[in-house]
């Protein structure tokens, strides 16, 4: 009984029960998903003295430190100190105690404006802003941030997929009527760019961001806007019940908006999650209550710029394992 307790403690504190209940392993937090080659040795060091000498990289972006004897997890608590603070996690149980949560998922990102051209911002910068607003906290959360619409990180599996997109501005007296962002936004976009009379109109219904236009004038007739901009995507999910990719809800937003919305959604989970489930996804929360009141809470207090576009009712299709997979193929 002792180590059935042990056990709901140490899980808390990011260690893993594992098929040998002798052993665990650690789940390192990796914000962003940068590491320095310092930080990267310690986590040698540690699973070479405390684990069996395996780490395994994890889909996350982080490092689960393999076969961990639970009878010294205390001292690897102390050892992997170094490690938190190099990562400057939040925590409010006090150095030497290991991790304060283990709930909120470690919040991914593709490498960033810092090496992608494609990129419009630096997601790494971004991913360990939120990870300062919302951890320490065991509810379920899954964030993940990409410098484009090309998604390398998979945005759209996760509960907030926040996708970057550049505003392109158009100086037309650089212009030369080469027509090069046409056919490159006609050939790897959305065709939001035509050319009119000697010079290129942007339609911005359809332009999705992604900066091709600017990547590709030779005259740098197009720029991007300073001010950084967002498509937020919601509530996709993996698992066996109902698994679908996240929905977008609002387009052009703000790095601000985004973070008070997440923060909000907290509060949400708090009010509605069924605590008699060990834990519980954000969306089959919103499916629960409906999309409306998971609005009422995320947007409060949100001030959206006047460029942002807000669908009013997202709706989400997906897998549902209700014995109608046996169907398939009759």
């Amino acid at each position: 009984m002792a180590l059935e307790l042990s056990r709901k403690s140490f899980t808390k504190n990011a260690y893993r029960i594992t098929k040998d209940r002798k052993k665990t392993a650690l789940r390192v937090r990796v914000p962003g998903g940068e590491i320095t080659a310092e930080l990267l040795l310690k986590v040698s060091e540690i699973a070479s003295k405390y684990g069996n000498g395996k780490v395994h990289i994890t889909t996350r972006q982080g490092f689960e430190i393999k076969g961990i004897d639970i009878t010294k997890i205390d001292e690897v608590n102390k050892e992997i100190q170094v490690l938190i603070d190099g990562f400057d996690i939040n925590q409010p149980n006090g150095e030497g105690n290991g991790y304060p949560a283990a709930g909120t998922r470690n919040i991914t990102a593709c490498i960033g404006n810092s090496v992608c051209p494609k990129a419009q911002y630096n997601t790494t910068n971004f991913a360990k802003k939120i990870e300062k607003e919302v951890f320490p906290n065991d509810f379920h959360f899954k964030i993940a941030l990409t410098g484009c619409p090309n998604d390398c990180i998979k945005a759209r599996m996760h509960d907030f997929g926040i996708i970057g997109m550049t505003m392109p501005l158009y100086e037309k007296e650089r212009c030369v009527s080469c027509g090069a962002c046409v056919k490159k936004c006609k050939g790897l976009s959305t065709g939001a760019l035509r050319a009119e009379n000697y010079t290129v109109v942007r339609e911005h219904s359809k332009c999705i961001g992604c900066g091709e236009c600017v990547l590709n004038c030779p005259t740098s007739s197009w720029v991007r806007d300073e001010k950084k901009y967002y498509r937020l995507a919601i509530m996709g999910r993996t698992g066996k019940k109902n698994p679908r990719l996240a929905e977008d809800w609002i387009l052009w937003a703000d790095e601000e908006s985004i973070i008070k919305i997440i923060k909000n959604t907290y509060r949400y989970v708090d009010t509605y999650i069924n605590r008699a489930l060990p834990k519980e996804h954000i969306g089959y929360i919103v499916d629960r209550t409906g999309f409306n009141e998971f609005k009422k809470f995320a947007l409060e207090g949100v001030n959206l710029e006047e460029v942002a576009i807000e669908r009013n009712m997202v709706n989400w299709n997906g897998i549902i394992y209700s014995g109608a997979e046996n169907d398939i193929g009759k």
